[in-house]
């Protein structure tokens, strides 16, 4: 290792952790501790105000704004008390991040001094500036109004001396510029759909709620060293650097032993994120080294977004604390896993029914059945789409790796539930009749056996796994906002629901008995839908054939993949779920495009920065040692021993010149693709330029950087290496 790289190093182990006053009592006694939950809202709100709000919350209820004011006295109250001096309306703009502006409690008395005030106008509305987020054209830069609004759904919470309160944003004209609007409609979509189907089997359902439980990749890397590698610094993954040695091949990192300062950062990050109400449950050991993985109880959906928001700007800022970098980047090191968020999805009823279970009675086994094959109806027909959802230029270098799903959606079922599958589909009109007639509970037996939770293997390959009572969505990346998968999930189910219900009414309003309409329109489904159902190696060349044959959407080009968005059938489905408008699915894939294209652009430069100004003098550095100790050894040397003696130097030099050149010309070319893509007025067309001609070029001129690596003397490579990344000392 270099003086330079050993000095960082160093510097990074002295750093002293901060100390953590560990709460008294068990987790339970401080969970939620800095949340203004229903226990918060009953102490400090009238009980009047407070059973309104609760009635918003639960049911949907339109939030009085008659009571707003006191519903904002209560938690200025509550967070004054606990240090609190400002606010902000928290929010999820188009960045993948949140955003936030910090307003004290403060106004004019009248009498020149001042006095504390949060009034119910302020809790539940303000005008950020919306020009200056990313809005696909919705707004121009001298149109900058927009508007920030309270969702009472998802509970308020200080953050060191700050209310955060969270909200929705929207533009001036009535158009989502944001994340969580757009979830709060799809999860409002399928509540009323996934109701109206399930009242075939039980009328007493009236809600239906989403529920996600994620599971947060990141790696862990030493400031010090993160501080000394630029790409990581610019760009989140390194642009350039050899394979160690020993990476993640004898899977000895996989479960293993927590390092002691990765523990103390996890204790850290738990009890931070208890008291902020976060249910965290799972910390372990990921596959490659540093890495790690962190996972809650689950959640309702929205609730379960803002807080993997919260939780991954919290953990970024404890781990600063502990002499760490948090890196959320999906593919941050060649040659080892990178990490992902795997999100699970589930429904359930207000009747404490989990309808993605299966169940111990017919009809609860019908009811599984009916919500798995529309799930699959609705995965099947908008596959595309939810590729597109999880698609970023950051996700697409882990896409079809061999630790993450390929770019293809399909779905494991496992041998049991395609067993039922099956057998329905190859079932005679006749059985259907019969099991559609008083003795349907035939279908316990003849049809649907009774089913158990976690009856099969799992399938890591899978990027839309059933996994007992739930799916799986693998494929969705560890720095995504995961709302934007569950946007596109939700509304595609809410309008296969729509339909399916709509076919059986229809049925039955001809004659068919309830059950045998059900299983009639089933049995059309698992036909239809047959091809998005896969349980064998997604990582096979064999698969990606079979699923061109099969009609699923095999794209590779990111920047192609987001014209899913606006095919007819997903303007169509969003429109008539009242999710997304045509105008705000167009304004979202301009922000998609030009947000692909600005970071393919970054890593271009930051790669042609490091190669000219790091890499190419050391190198060149080196060559001329080496041709110095040619020199001296032929003075010194008989010209046959001196031959002997240097002819592995001379090949060095050969080496270190043919690497260098190809460098320095490939980064001119890389200049000038930049300059022509960057001309091109569409957005669209110009994130296609930057993936075809652009993002080719980086890995070319990084395979020369990295043997250069190889070749130069340890001790004059300036960037910290591999070997130095990966292992917390």
């Amino acid at each position: 290792m270099s003086q330079l790289r050993f000095r960082v190093v160093e510097e990074a182990f002295k750093k002293k952790a901060a100390t953590v006053d560990v709460p008294s009592g068990r987790p339970s006694d401080y969970f939620g501790k800095f949340v203004f939950n229903r226990e918060k809202m009953f102490k400090y709100l009238p009980s009047a105000v407070y059973a309104k709000l609760v009635d918003a919350i639960d049911n949907g209820a339109a939030l009085d704004r008659s009571i707003a004011d006191t519903v904002a006295a209560g938690m200025k109250k509550w967070a004054t008390e606990l240090g609190a001096t400002h606010y902000t309306h928290w929010f999820q703009p188009l960045t993948e991040g949140t955003a936030e502006k910090h307003d004290a409690f403060v106004e004019h008395d009248g009498k020149g001094g001042m006095i504390e005030e949060f009034s119910g106008k302020l809790l539940v509305q303000q005008e950020p500036d919306a020009s200056s987020f990313p809005n696909g054209g919705i707004r121009n830069t001298f149109e900058a109004r927009g508007y920030s609004a309270w969702d009472p759904s998802s509970p308020v919470f200080v953050v060191d001396d700050t209310l955060c309160i969270p909200t929705v944003f929207i533009a001036y004209t009535g158009e989502s510029l944001d994340y969580k609007a757009p979830l709060l409609k799809a999860l409002h979509a399928v509540d009323k759909a996934a109701v109206e189907v399930c009242h075939y089997f039980n009328p007493e359902v009236s809600k239906v709620v989403a529920y996600l439980g994620w599971e947060q990749e990141y790696f862990l890397v030493d400031e010090g060293l993160y501080a000394a590698r630029p790409d990581l610094l610019l760009t989140g993954r390194t642009l350039m650097g050899h394979e160690a040695s020993k990476n993640q091949q004898l899977e000895d990192h996989y479960f293993g032993a927590i390092p002691s300062r990765v523990a103390a950062f996890m204790r850290d990050l738990e009890i931070q994120a208890l008291e902020l109400g976060i249910p965290v449950k799972t910390r372990h050991n990921e596959v490659a080294p540093n890495q790690f993985e962190l996972a809650p109880i689950y959640e309702e959906c929205n609730l379960a977004v803002d807080h993997n928001m919260l939780i991954m700007s919290l953990m970024k800022k404890v781990a600063r604390n502990h002499g760490f970098r948090v890196l959320l980047h999906e593919k941050p090191f060649k040659g080892v896993n990178g990490s992902g968020k795997h999100c699970n999805w589930s429904l359930g009823t207000d009747t404490g029914s989990l309808l993605m279970a299966p169940g111990k009675t017919a009809e609860e086994n019908l009811r599984f059945i009916t919500f798995v094959v529309n799930t699959l109806m609705a995965v099947y027909h908008h596959n595309g789409l939810l590729k597109a959802s999880i698609m970023s230029a950051t996700n697409a270098h882990r896409l079809g790796a061999n630790e993450a799903p390929p770019a293809i959606i399909s779905s494991f079922l496992g041998s049991k539930v395609n067993e039922v599958l099956n057998h329905l589909e190859d079932s005679l009109d006749e059985d259907l009749e019969a099991l559609g007639s008083k003795q349907g509970m035939k279908l316990d037996i003849s049809q649907i056996p009774e089913l158990l939770i976690d009856n099969t293997d799992r399938n890591r390959t899978s990027p839309f796994a059933f996994t007992g009572n739930r799916f799986e969505f693998r494929a969705v990346g560890s720095e995504a906002n995961c709302a934007s998968a569950m946007i596109a999930l939700n509304a595609a189910l809410a309008d296969q629901l729509t339909k399916f219900k709509a076919q059986v009414d229809a049925l039955i309003a001809a004659g068919d008995t309830k059950t045998t309409a059900i299983l009639k329109v089933l049995r059309q489904c698992i036909k239809e839908c047959k091809p998005i159902r896969f349980d064998g190696n997604g990582y096979s060349d064999e698969w990606v054939e079979e699923a061109k044959e099969r009609g699923l959407d095999c794209e590779t080009s990111c920047p192609v993949i987001f014209d899913n968005y606006l095919s007819e059938s997903s303007i169509a489905m969003f429109e008539s779920t009242g999710v997304m408008t045509k105008k705000e699915l167009e304004a979202r894939n301009e922000v998609k495009w030009e947000m692909y294209t600005k970071k393919i652009q970054i890593e271009a430069r930051v790669l042609g920065d490091l190669a000219m100004n790091h890499v190419i003098p050391v190198a060149t550095e080196y060559q001329s040692r080496l041709i110095d100790n040619v020199y001296k050894l032929r003075d010194l040397f008989s010209a046959e021993k001196a031959e002997a003696l240097s002819s592995m130097n001379v090949k060095l030099i050969e080496d270190i010149a043919q690497h260098t050149i190809y460098i320095t010309k490939h980064v001119d070319d890389m200049i000038e693709a930049r300059k022509v893509a960057n001309r091109i007025e569409s957005e669209r067309e110009k994130a296609i330029a930057y993936h075809d001609t652009v993002a080719p070029m980086l890995e070319d001129i990084r395979y020369h950087i990295d043997k250069l690596e190889l070749i130069v003397d340890n001790q004059m490579w300036t960037l910290p290496k591999y070997r130095e990344l990966l292992f917390v000392r």
